[in-house]
């Protein structure tokens, strides 16, 4: 097969990871072999490459070489992960419940957390309905599966809703049985309806090292405002997800 430069090579190896003849987990052939086998030389096979990696198909290993992406991506749920009559009866929510519809093992140390009373930002302060600058309580976890991270989750709180309970207990996992949610209704916060905004963004290189991202992968970034049913605002959440990680699943009632 001949090529006439980086781009047509680039699809038709694109092509052929997507047909499934180098299945995710497998290494490309050396470049050298690459040029020979399309009659380019090797820049053009390394521009190739270089695309693909942008893209998030392929990335380099050290001592392997050119490897396909795995690309199982974790479901994240919709309105499903915060169903009450999960968290209401101590069984698991939220990311946890993602875990579960995935077909995943889960477990406490999948998750380590951070919990601090900070001063908030201005993007918390005007969610928390706050003067930027005022204490709030900063839980911020990192969430693993199989050992790879798959988001950073960081929730911020009322010092006056959350003060001595387990959400502001640093040991790894969900707040007790039922998680947040659950400790917010027992403390007379209990959530009723939240706003979910998804953006996407290239990451920060804190976040590249975080989530041990592989060159060109964007991140997802949710932020989640929490509500009783008065329309009292009970948490505020930004999290950032790894986009090659998730699949995002919705379901919901066409409003009229």
């Amino acid at each position: 097969m001949t090529i006439s430069g980086y781009r047509e090579l680039a699809a038709s190896l694109r092509t052929a990871i997507e047909q499934g003849e180098y299945l995710p987990g497998a290494t490309l052939p050396k470049q050298a072999e690459l040029a020979e086998r399309y009659g380019v030389n090797v820049k053009t096979v390394r521009q190739a490459v270089g695309l693909l990696e942008a893209e998030g198909l392929v990335t380099p290993i050290r001592r392997r070489g050119t490897v396909v992406r795995e690309r199982p991506p974790m479901r994240r749920l919709g309105a499903d992960r915060y169903s009450k009559k999960k968290w209401k009866f101590g069984d698991i929510v939220a990311f946890a419940a993602d875990r579960e519809a995935s077909g995943r093992a889960w477990t406490p140390s999948d998750q380590t957390q951070t919990v601090r009373l900070v001063e908030a930002d201005a993007e918390v302060a005007a969610a928390l309905g706050l003067e930027p600058g005022s204490p709030v309580y900063e839980r911020a976890r990192l969430v693993r599966d199989g050992g790879l991270p798959t988001h950073s989750l960081t929730s911020y709180y009322l010092p006056a809703h959350v003060e001595g309970t387990p959400l502001v207990d640093p040991t790894p996992g969900p707040a007790g049985r039922g998680g947040g949610f659950a400790v917010l209704t027992l403390q007379g916060y209990e959530p009723d309806h939240m706003t979910e905004t998804i953006s996407a963004r290239m990451p920060t290189p804190d976040e590249i090292e975080q989530l041990n991202l592989p060159g060109g992968e964007p991140v997802m970034v949710l932020t989640r405002q929490t509500y009783t049913a008065d329309d009292q605002i009970v948490e505020f959440a930004r999290g950032v997800h790894a986009a090659s990680r998730f699949s995002w699943t919705y379901e919901f009632k066409l409003p009229d």
